[in-house]
């Protein structure tokens, strides 16, 4: 069963590739996505990976949360369902 990680303080020009390449390196990555303003384009700064398998996540969360990645320390944990706030009709 896939496991969708949160991937947050990321330098601005990090792209998707670039996740999946880190990433790859602790087992098959099946979907990666950085976030981006919808306004702007411009990154927020965070996004989600998605693991194959929960022991791949496992191991690349405890490799690289605090790693060092263009710059800045990753902070990496398994992603929390989006919580329903309310929203625009």
């Amino acid at each position: 069963m896939a496991t969708k990680l949160y991937v947050g303080n990321l330098h601005f020009q990090t792209q998707e590739q670039d996740l999946r390449d880190l990433f790859g390196g602790y087992g098959e990555v099946v979907s990666c996505n950085v976030i981006s303003d919808r306004d702007t384009g411009r990154s927020r700064g965070f996004g989600f990976v998605e693991m194959a398998n929960e022991e791949d996540a496992r191991s690349a969360e405890n490799a690289l949360n605090g790693h060092d990645f263009d710059g800045r320390q990753l902070k990496v944990n398994e992603a929390k369902p989006r919580e329903n706030r309310g929203g625009r009709f």
